[in-house]
Protein backbone atom coordinates (compact mmCIF):
# COMPACT_ATOMS: atom_id res chain seq x y z
CA UNK A 1 0.00 0.00 0.00
CA UNK A 2 1.71 3.09 -0.98
CA UNK A 3 1.81 5.90 1.75
CA UNK A 4 -0.08 9.15 1.64
CA UNK A 5 0.90 12.27 3.73
CA UNK A 6 -1.58 14.79 5.49
CA UNK A 7 -1.67 17.05 3.16
CA UNK A 8 -4.33 16.12 0.80
CA UNK A 9 -4.99 17.49 -2.55
CA UNK A 10 -3.80 20.34 -4.83
CA UNK A 11 -1.21 21.64 -1.73
CA UNK A 12 -0.45 17.86 -1.21
CA UNK A 13 1.31 17.61 -4.69
CA UNK A 14 2.79 21.22 -5.21
CA UNK A 15 6.27 22.36 -3.42
CA UNK A 16 5.84 23.92 0.36
CA UNK A 17 5.13 27.34 0.24
CA UNK A 18 3.85 27.27 -3.28
CA UNK A 19 0.69 28.87 -3.75
CA UNK A 20 -2.80 27.99 -5.99
CA UNK A 21 -4.17 30.45 -7.57
CA UNK A 22 -7.81 29.93 -7.90
CA UNK A 23 -11.34 31.90 -8.18
CA UNK A 24 -10.93 35.55 -8.33
CA UNK A 25 -7.54 35.72 -8.30
CA UNK A 26 -7.09 33.40 -11.16
CA UNK A 27 -9.71 35.73 -12.66
CA UNK A 28 -7.84 38.96 -11.82
CA UNK A 29 -4.77 37.74 -13.23
CA UNK A 30 -6.44 36.11 -16.66
CA UNK A 31 -7.97 40.10 -17.14
CA UNK A 32 -4.46 41.30 -16.25
CA UNK A 33 -2.90 38.89 -18.90
CA UNK A 34 -5.53 39.59 -21.94
CA UNK A 35 -4.71 43.82 -21.23
CA UNK A 36 -1.04 42.74 -21.30
CA UNK A 37 -1.30 41.05 -24.68
CA UNK A 38 -3.34 44.10 -26.29
CA UNK A 39 -0.46 46.11 -24.88
CA UNK A 40 2.09 43.97 -26.46
CA UNK A 41 0.41 44.85 -30.04
CA UNK A 42 0.50 48.16 -29.65
CA UNK A 43 3.99 48.71 -28.17
CA UNK A 44 5.90 47.98 -31.10
CA UNK A 45 3.48 51.04 -33.38
CA UNK A 46 4.80 53.52 -30.47
CA UNK A 47 7.28 56.44 -31.45
CA UNK A 48 9.44 57.24 -34.78
CA UNK A 49 10.59 53.93 -35.01
CA UNK A 50 7.14 52.80 -34.67
CA UNK A 51 6.72 49.65 -37.13
CA UNK A 52 3.48 49.54 -39.22
CA UNK A 53 1.09 46.63 -38.27
CA UNK A 54 -1.16 44.68 -40.94
CA UNK A 55 -4.72 44.22 -40.18
CA UNK A 56 -7.55 42.64 -41.89
CA UNK A 57 -10.78 43.85 -40.46
CA UNK A 58 -13.71 42.08 -39.97
CA UNK A 59 -15.28 42.91 -43.57
CA UNK A 60 -12.02 41.72 -45.20
CA UNK A 61 -10.82 45.24 -45.73
CA UNK A 62 -6.82 45.24 -45.21
CA UNK A 63 -4.93 48.08 -43.33
CA UNK A 64 -1.36 49.03 -42.84
CA UNK A 65 -1.13 51.45 -40.11
CA UNK A 66 0.83 52.24 -37.45
CA UNK A 67 -1.93 54.50 -35.80
CA UNK A 68 -3.35 52.91 -32.03
CA UNK A 69 -7.00 54.13 -32.77
CA UNK A 70 -6.78 52.47 -36.26
CA UNK A 71 -5.53 49.14 -35.35
CA UNK A 72 -7.72 48.73 -31.74
CA UNK A 73 -11.10 50.02 -34.07
CA UNK A 74 -10.16 47.37 -36.27
CA UNK A 75 -9.72 44.47 -33.63
CA UNK A 76 -11.93 42.01 -32.67
CA UNK A 77 -11.72 42.31 -28.79
CA UNK A 78 -14.19 40.22 -27.11
CA UNK A 79 -12.48 39.95 -23.90
CA UNK A 80 -14.48 42.12 -21.19
CA UNK A 81 -10.92 43.86 -19.74
CA UNK A 82 -9.44 44.43 -22.45
CA UNK A 83 -12.51 46.09 -24.23
CA UNK A 84 -12.23 48.44 -20.68
CA UNK A 85 -8.85 49.27 -22.54
CA UNK A 86 -10.30 50.28 -25.89
CA UNK A 87 -13.41 52.17 -24.45
CA UNK A 88 -10.02 54.18 -22.39
CA UNK A 89 -8.37 54.64 -25.40
CA UNK A 90 -11.71 55.65 -27.34
CA UNK A 91 -12.04 58.58 -24.98
CA UNK A 92 -8.79 59.95 -25.24
CA UNK A 93 -9.27 60.24 -28.59
CA UNK A 94 -12.53 62.01 -28.81
CA UNK A 95 -11.18 64.39 -25.95
CA UNK A 96 -7.98 65.07 -27.68
CA UNK A 97 -7.42 63.64 -31.13
CA UNK A 98 -4.23 61.67 -29.57
CA UNK A 99 -2.35 59.32 -27.19
CA UNK A 100 -4.64 56.30 -27.59
CA UNK A 101 -1.76 54.07 -27.79
CA UNK A 102 -0.04 55.59 -24.44
CA UNK A 103 -3.39 54.65 -22.66
CA UNK A 104 -3.51 51.38 -23.61
CA UNK A 105 0.47 51.31 -23.47
CA UNK A 106 0.64 52.75 -19.39
CA UNK A 107 -2.45 50.37 -18.59
CA UNK A 108 -0.88 47.56 -19.26
CA UNK A 109 2.50 48.72 -18.02
CA UNK A 110 0.64 49.11 -14.65
CA UNK A 111 -1.48 45.62 -14.86
CA UNK A 112 1.80 43.91 -15.45
CA UNK A 113 3.50 45.78 -12.20
CA UNK A 114 0.21 44.66 -10.34
CA UNK A 115 0.71 41.38 -11.04
CA UNK A 116 3.97 41.00 -9.57
CA UNK A 117 2.76 42.47 -6.45
CA UNK A 118 -0.42 39.88 -6.71
CA UNK A 119 1.58 37.11 -7.00
CA UNK A 120 4.24 38.36 -4.40
CA UNK A 121 0.82 38.07 -1.77
CA UNK A 122 -0.59 41.27 -2.20
CA UNK A 123 -4.43 42.28 -1.66
CA UNK A 124 -5.86 44.03 -4.66
CA UNK A 125 -7.30 46.93 -2.50
CA UNK A 126 -3.63 47.40 -1.56
CA UNK A 127 -2.53 47.70 -5.11
CA UNK A 128 -5.54 49.93 -6.13
CA UNK A 129 -4.62 52.14 -2.98
CA UNK A 130 -0.96 52.50 -3.70
CA UNK A 131 -2.22 53.28 -7.09
CA UNK A 132 -4.61 55.78 -5.98
CA UNK A 133 -1.57 57.55 -3.68
CA UNK A 134 0.78 57.74 -6.53
CA UNK A 135 -1.55 59.11 -8.93
CA UNK A 136 -2.37 62.33 -5.83
CA UNK A 137 1.90 62.20 -6.02
CA UNK A 138 1.66 62.33 -9.59
CA UNK A 139 -0.86 65.35 -9.71
CA UNK A 140 1.72 67.47 -6.86
CA UNK A 141 4.34 67.34 -8.83
CA UNK A 142 3.00 67.85 -11.97
CA UNK A 143 2.95 71.64 -11.99
CA UNK A 144 6.81 71.82 -10.97
CA UNK A 145 7.73 69.91 -14.15
CA UNK A 146 6.41 72.62 -16.84
CA UNK A 147 9.06 73.20 -19.42
CA UNK A 148 7.57 75.89 -20.88
CA UNK A 149 4.07 78.32 -20.28
CA UNK A 150 2.40 80.28 -23.18
CA UNK A 151 2.35 83.68 -22.05
CA UNK A 152 0.29 85.41 -25.01
CA UNK A 153 -2.20 83.05 -27.23
CA UNK A 154 -2.12 85.84 -29.65
CA UNK A 155 1.97 85.65 -30.44
CA UNK A 156 2.58 83.85 -33.06
CA UNK A 157 6.53 82.92 -31.99
CA UNK A 158 5.29 81.97 -28.46
CA UNK A 159 2.87 79.82 -30.12
CA UNK A 160 4.89 78.32 -32.69
CA UNK A 161 7.84 77.51 -29.79
CA UNK A 162 5.04 76.05 -27.99
CA UNK A 163 3.98 73.76 -31.02
CA UNK A 164 7.20 72.82 -32.45
CA UNK A 165 7.89 69.82 -29.93
CA UNK A 166 4.37 68.26 -30.42
CA UNK A 167 4.78 68.53 -34.13
CA UNK A 168 8.22 66.95 -34.04
CA UNK A 169 6.75 64.21 -32.77
CA UNK A 170 4.45 63.12 -35.72
CA UNK A 171 6.40 65.40 -38.42
CA UNK A 172 10.24 64.72 -37.62
CA UNK A 173 12.29 66.76 -39.82
CA UNK A 174 9.19 69.19 -40.49
CA UNK A 175 8.49 71.24 -37.28
CA UNK A 176 10.76 74.09 -39.13
CA UNK A 177 8.33 74.24 -41.82
CA UNK A 178 4.78 73.96 -40.24
CA UNK A 179 5.62 75.92 -36.90
CA UNK A 180 8.41 78.03 -37.97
Amino acid sequence: MMGYGPQAGMSGLLKEGTKQLSGVEEAVLRNIDACKQLKTILCTSIGPNGMNKMVKSYMGKLFVTSDAATIVRELEIVHPAAKLLVKASESQEQECGDATALVIVLAGELLEKAEDLLRLGLHTSDIIQGYEKAGLEACRMLPNLVSYELGDMKNVSEVSHALTSCIASKMHGLEDVIAP
